[in-house]
């Protein structure tokens, strides 16, 4: 590509920002986006220097979902174009729904069909009251399909029921109430509430917090039986003899600061 869609910056802290960077097209994004993040994602994921990543949008939109060109494009690709199309894209949502390291969608505005399942991956999701949402694919005769698994899983069945079928736009407060976004702030207060956030995270153990993650996602929905007692034994009798277990332990019986903490 001639021109750098997704952008990339890391702080002192560790703290990578991931950005849409095509505020002149509402950050609409196809399979070059797709790619383009997907890579993101995975450097991240792969780069022990980053402790943090925030998934952020330049402009007045988070994302307004797919570019027009590209649905033009789909429209006459093939059974098989279409599915490797639609490949790409559940990998990259992959990627970032399990990205070891904590993640944090900064939606300060609109937030359309493939976006709304950006903002479902990431751990958290910081928003401004300006921020709305809308699952709309059926209204072009098409489905969320790729995204069902991460926004089903952050707002529920029920939610899902409606906004799937209805393709209401909705706003940031019925998104918190809903649980897709963690918490709504003042436009103003974004980076200030996600610094907030970001210094809480980095207060805990790198390991531990990559461990947990990966907790939530191997246990929900599971059956409460004797595997499952053994599986979770397990983990926390590895974390206790872990290196940053032990730092942590002993850090927190002399009464000092753990060496994560700088």
């Amino acid at each position: 590509m001639t021109e750098q869609t997704v952008k990339t910056n890391t702080d002192s802290r560790g703290v990578r920002t991931i950005s849409l960077g095509r505020p002149d097209i509402h950050n609409a994004f196809d399979d070059s986006v797709i790619a383009e993040l997907s890579q993101a994602f995975a450097a991240a994921d792969k780069d022990d220097s980053v402790r943090i990543v925030v998934l952020a949008a330049e402009g007045k939109s988070f994302s307004a979902g797919a570019n027009l060109g590209w649905m033009k494009r789909m429209a006459s690709y093939s059974y098989e174009e279409n599915l490797n199309d639609a490949n790409a894209l559940a990998e990259m949502l992959r990627r970032l729904n399990f990205l070891s390291k904590p993640t944090i969608a900064r939606v300060q505005g609109a937030a359309f069909g493939g976006a709304v399942g950006l903002v479902a991956c990431c751990d958290l999701a910081v928003a401004s009251p300006r921020a709305s949402f809308c699952l709309s694919e059926v209204k072009i005769g098409l489905i969320p399909a790729t995204i069902s698994p991460y926004v089903i899983g952050a707002m529920g069945q029920r939610a899902a029921r409606r906004y799937f079928l209805t393709a209401e736009r909705f706003q940031a407060d019925v998104a918190t109430s809903l649980g897709l976004v963690s918490e709504v702030v003042e436009e103003d207060q974004l980076d200030n509430k996600i610094d907030e956030l970001i210094e809480a995270l980095l207060g805990n153990s790198p390991r531990a917090v990559a461990e947990a993650k990966k907790l939530v996602a191997d246990i929900a929905g599971r059956e409460i039986d004797s595997d499952l007692i053994a599986d979770t034994s397990a983990r926390i009798a590895g974390i206790r003899v872990s290196e940053q277990g032990q730092e942590g332990l002993s850090a927190f019986l002399e009464k000092r600061s753990p060496n994560w903490i700088q």
